[in-house]
């Protein structure tokens, strides 16, 4: 497939925030400050998204049932025993740790170019008015490699690089025993998710969130939805942080050890509703 998309949008370069939080500030700046945010860190204690089986889910329908569910209910989920290879999540963890742990002056060499998107920074900063996570990202497209930007990914540590390279490959294929049970699940054939999603395009989003003096007041990512198909997401640590909408309540995620968070995206659930479109 001879790709079309250059460019996912464009981002305004901004104060990078892991070297703010080095200030050892006592306030926050004005431009992270949300005032109003106090509706997101409502919650529903005990209300947890559903934990999906990959062992299970192929072999019992059972659980290709209680994933049907998890999706048609809540678009998210955690999934276990998904047999992505342990050693390469950890060399990915570990060598993403390591790239925000260079001098600035060292992650500067990838930031985001005008006017697009790929890169170190923060995404889709619109105006100097906008108001910032508290949050640094590190944003590159893996597949199709033609869309690879050649100051991002090949100037990288060899390691990362590889690590990247790696990791992805992993990812892709789970990605798409995902969305073949999905289609099992929904009594349509494999070959009909295959051929749209196939040949689609893979990305990264790695987000640094530093310390905060006034966490209560800050957001490390503003509320929205993935306008994707499925995003499978990796936490380094255990901290929880993660808060998804349902039924009016915001619900913290606890994330499980060695386990991937699910996120049915917009053009999924699109595609779901009408797969002719």
């Amino acid at each position: 497939m001879e790709p079309k998309l250059k460019k996912l949008g464009s981002s305004l370069e901004v104060p990078n925030v892991q070297e703010l939080a080095k200030e050892k500030l006592t306030t926050v700046p004005a431009r992270y400050l949300r005032p109003n945010q106090d509706h997101l860190i409502s919650s529903s204690p005990g209300n947890q998204i559903p934990v999906i089986d990959m062992q299970i889910l192929t072999e019992k329908d059972s659980e290709i049932e209680k994933l049907h569910t998890a999706c048609q209910e809540w678009g998210f989920f955690q999934l276990i025993n998904h047999g992505v290879s342990s050693s390469k999540v950890e060399k990915m963890k570990s060598e993403l740790q390591e790239f925000f742990n260079l001098p600035i002056e060292e992650k500067k060499k990838f930031s985001q170019e005008a006017g697009d998107v790929q890169g170190y920074g923060q995404a889709f900063v619109l105006s100097e008015e906008q108001k910032l996570d508290w949050a640094d990202m590190f944003y590159v497209i893996t597949s199709p490699i033609e869309l690879r930007k050649p100051h991002i990914i090949p100037k990288l540590p060899a390691k990362f690089r590889d690590s990247i390279d790696e990791y992805t490959a992993e990812l892709r294929n789970l990605a798409m025993k995902i969305l073949n049970l999905m289609a099992k699940a929904l009594h349509m054939k494999a070959e009909e998710m295959n051929k749209v999603f196939e040949e689609g395009m893979q990305a990264m989003r790695m987000n640094y969130y530093p310390p905060c003096p006034q966490p209560e007041f800050v957001t490390g990512l503003s509320p929205h939805s993935d306008a994707i198909a499925l995003t499978i997401l990796l936490q380094v640590n255990e901290i929880e942080g993660l808060q998804i909408k349902k039924d009016g309540a915001w619900i913290p995620v606890v994330p499980l050890p060695n386990a991937f968070i699910i996120n049915i995206g917009d053009i999924l659930e699109v595609f779901v509703q009408d797969p002719m479109a």
